[in-house]
C-alpha cells in the first residue's frame, strides 16, 4: 500500500470512530463534530506512523 492510502484510511477510520463515541452518551451535534475532528487527526497521525514504519513513505 502507498503512504497516501494508509493516511487516508487512518483519517476515515479515526473520524468514523470519533464521531460514533458521542453516540454512547447521547451527545449533541457539536460533540459529534468535535470528536470526529479529533478522531480524524489521531487517525492521520497513526496512518502516517504506520506508513513510515512499513517503508511506504
Amino acid at each position: 500500500m502507498s503512504g497516501k492510502s494508509l493516511i487516508w484510511g487512518g483519517m476515515i477510520v479515526g473520524s468514523t470512530i470519533g464521531s460514533l463515541l458521542p453516540y454512547l452518551w447521547n451527545g449533541d451535534f457539536f460533540a459529534y463534530t468535535l470528536w470526529g475532528t479529533i478522531g480524524g487527526f489521531i487517525g492521520i497521525y497513526l496512518g502516517f506512523k504506520l506508513a513510515k514504519a512499513t517503508g511506504a513513505l
